[in-house]
């Protein structure tokens, strides 16, 4: 997926349909001079229903269409014959779509399930017929009930990324170069910090036809959780991941210190995510000679204390088929 074409935040209009009218009939035929009432209820009017869809992945799609209609209920008729119900709208969206009331920003529902469907805007119920109005006292009643109109709401939807394995690091750690080496996705790359300013998704093969799922959020700077730089933009990105996979530059001045403030500003952002399991790659070795290498080795190993780690280098390639081995094994524990 191409930077340009993602959209994680959009805003639609929905209107349901409304219902039909009752019939306000009585029965006609040969020889029945005073049949009694018959006229049927109006159809319901069709809903505005959204739809989970695994093939999605972003929101792009509702740049072209943001108004969504639903189809009027038919109106009842003789013979106690209820009219057509309106035609339905299956909105499909992306999993992990959150559906929110745009006056009240209040969460309608999440989408999280392929298939998954959820009424967002109910149709207008249709009118009832002359029929259901008949009693004792009241034997030929001249009237129906009208339909429901329907509603009108406007909606916003906003999507938190659904993926394996979400890159997190500060901007221009390589986070994108690594995408695009590991997977066929094509991310903007420079050498410059926050090149990537919309989430990348992949999906990296593995072994015997296996595979995974690999997002590029874009870079996280000190301050995040308080909104600072993208801020809480993307923050929200990170939440649906199952494995963090934190990557930090070689030539970082204190890689425990950078690892240390990436955590932080996601504990502060949810603490919730203090459990989600990680990974730290340390990224670019292939600036590194052997005798800084070892030398860098030997130093995390004192600093970086319980802390799972291992060098790669996209450019060269090196720690990657073990950097897939370890990821698969941690989604697979």
């Amino acid at each position: 997926m191409t930077e340009g074409n993602f959209s994680d935040y959009v805003s639609i209009h929905a209107t349901s349909g409304n219902g039909g009218k009752g019939s306000m009939h009585f029965h006609r035929e040969k020889f029945i001079t005073k049949g009694g009432p018959d006229g049927g209820d109006g159809g319901r009017g069709g809903h505005i229903i959204f739809k989970g869809d695994k093939n999605l992945w972003t929101l792009f799609h509702f740049k072209f269409k943001r108004h969504f209609k639903a189809g009027h209920g038919e109106h009842g008729s003789k013979s106690r014959s209820s009219g057509a119900q309106g035609e339905d709208v299956i909105v499909k969206v992306p999993l992990g779509t959150i559906i929110r009331d745009k006056n009240t920003n209040e969460v309608l529902h999440e989408i999280v399930d392929d298939q998954e469907e959820f009424l967002a805007v109910e149709g207008g119920m249709g009118g009832r017929g002359n029929w259901h109005f008949k009693s004792s006292t009241n034997q030929t009643p001249r009237y129906a009930q009208p339909g429901k109109e329907g509603s009108e709401q406007a909606l916003v939807l906003e999507l938190k990324i659904l993926a394996d394995v979400g890159l997190v690091g500060f901007p221009n750690a390589g986070k994108s170069t690594l995408l695009s080496v590991v997977t066929s996705a094509k991310p903007k790359i420079g050498d410059y910090e926050f090149t990537t300013l919309k989430p990348n998704l992949g999906i990296v093969e593995y072994r015997d036809y296996r595979s995974f799922v690999m997002a590029d959020i874009p870079g996280i700077i000190e301050g995040a959780s308080e909104g600072k730089g993208l801020g809480h933009r993307f923050l929200r990105h990170i939440e649906r991941n199952s494995i963090l996979l934190y990557l930090i530059a070689a030539d970082a001045e204190d890689i425990r210190k950078e690892f240390e403030v990436l955590r932080n500003e996601l504990i502060q952002y949810n603490p919730e995510l203090v459990d989600k399991e990680y990974l730290v790659a340390i990224s670019k070795s292939d600036l590194l000679d052997e005798e800084l290498h070892a030398e860098l080795d030997k130093e995390l190993i004192s600093t970086m204390e319980g802390i799972p780690y291992l060098f790669i280098s996209s450019v060269s390639q090196s720690g990657l088929r073990e950097l897939k081995d370890m990821l698969w094994k941690k989604l697979n524990e």
